[in-house]
């Protein structure tokens, strides 16, 4: 959610915020307009306020000479009637003003962050800019197959029986790959709880509607979570809205600052938007598995652990041994929340070409105001943290990039060493 003040802020030397902020939306490639209505509603609303202010003071005013006359025993009905006339001019200005209030930060709610200055100005993911690459793309002297043909082939993965018991774009994993999703989510846990010093965490999987306004998931992408018809509570599209809002509400102390959770949990999204893409295998379900990295920091501090939440993430892939790049994506194919994004895409080559499989990103105090988590210094005011958070990894995925990177000619696929033991010693699936 954006600062209204420093909005209206007049700059002493170069662009005022509001220029910036309206030049990123068009880096966006969004509307000006709503920007725009905003400016022009809290105008009024402040002229309003105004207003209501200068009738009170004249109200303060006449009540006084009403008690003085009186005390001298003469007629007041003439300014008593003008109290009354002033009374409701204010009550009325009041409740315009709330209710231009109340449009301002409805309309706050539904307009994206402002991307960093870092950050590519772009269309579309053709514009993205890419920052490394390790690894080299598998090669075989075979044609490689997809993902979803070796699951089948293998028995381990089955979406013909998963449609019928409950529908499209879902899947049984069984066997080796059941047991793959599970070593690989306690690879992850045990990587960044013990390595890379996150509090592990599992959240709830069913949030009620303030924790999505607070991450920025209501009101404009409601349609893309499961809603529990007769409830206030939607089940979570990712680990990142409990736990961001695990300090909804709440100040906290600058020496506790950073405060970093790594959160398992499985995530539910409708996918609205997205017929026809992906129809086939694991590549985008309704339900997946994911393990979230989130970090509550201070605003001196956010772009730095940026990098270093990111290389977190990588660092699955490095020990998994899956080639990979990292892209930084432009104005154009940012979240809506975000400030800067990294995107890690593995290499998968069934599809030959490189899939997102992780989105690391700062939002900066974008979500923070959203859901008021702030901090407080020593003798200082209350200030915004900063969030940040990313997939470390999304298991389905990263189960895809081993079944496609890792198979055979026979139809085998071989086991990452850093997974065997994770599964009793196993070194490949036949």
């Amino acid at each position: 959610m954006i600062d209204i003040k420093l909005l209206e802020k007049k700059a002493e030397n170069g662009p005022s915020y509001y220029d910036e902020y309206k030049q990123g939306l068009i880096n966006r490639g969004a509307s000006t307009e709503i920007l725009e209505q905003i400016m022009e509603l809290n105008k009024k609303r402040k002229e309003m306020i105004t207003q209501a202010e200068s009738a009170k003071a004249n109200q303060n005013k006449l009540s006084g000479e009403i008690g003085k006359l009186k005390r001298e025993g003469k007629d007041a009905s003439a300014i008593l009637a003008e109290v009354d006339t002033l009374k409701g001019q204010v009550k009325d200005l009041e409740a315009k003003a709330a209710e231009a209030d109340q449009e301002v930060t409805k309309l706050a709610l539904v307009i994206p962050n402002k991307p960093h200055s870092s950050v590519p100005v772009g269309s579309s993911e053709k514009d993205n800019k890419e920052m490394k690459v390790v690894g080299t793309p598998t090669k075989f002297s075979f044609k490689p197959k997809e993902h979803w043909e070796l699951g089948e082939s293998l028995n381990i993965i089955d979406f013909e029986r998963a449609g019928k018991t409950t529908g499209t774009r879902f899947a049984f994993l069984k066997g080796a790959a059941a047991q793959m999703e599970r070593a690989l989510i306690q690879l992850m846990m045990d990587l960044h709880s013990t390595k890379h010093g996150y509090t592990e965490m599992i959240p709830p999987f069913m949030v009620n509607s303030n924790s999505l306004l607070g991450t920025g998931n209501f009101p404009k992408f409601k349609e893309d979570v499961f809603h529990l018809e007769g409830s206030d509570l939607y089940l979570i599209p990712t680990a990142e809205v409990p736990v961001t809002n695990y300090y909804n509400g709440e100040i906290l102390d600058e020496k506790d600052l950073p405060q970093s959770f790594c959160a398992y949990s499985p995530c539910f999204r409708s996918e609205a938007g997205s017929a026809g893409r992906d129809t086939k295998g694991l590549i985008r379900q309704h339900q997946f598995d994911k393990v979230e990295l989130m970090t509550f920091c201070h605003p001196d501090k956010s772009h730095e652990v940026h990098e270093a939440l990111t290389s977190h993430a990588e660092q699955v892939l490095m020990n998994l041994e899956l080639p990979f790049r990292r892209m930084l994506l432009c104005t154009g194919d940012m979240g809506f929340g975000s400030a800067k994004t990294y995107d890690l895409e593995v290499w998968l080559p069934g599809q030959n070409t490189y899939r997102e499989i992780s989105s690391c990103s700062n939002f900066e105090d974008f979500q923070a105001r959203r859901a008021n988590i702030r901090f407080r210094s020593a003798g200082g005011k209350p200030q915004f943290v900063h969030t940040l958070n990313g997939s470390a990894l999304a298991v389905g995925r990263t189960l895809v990039a081993i079944l496609e990177n890792y198979q055979r000619e026979d139809g085998s696929v071989a086991i990452p060493k850093a997974l065997q033991s994770y599964m009793g010693g196993k070194t490949e699936i036949r």
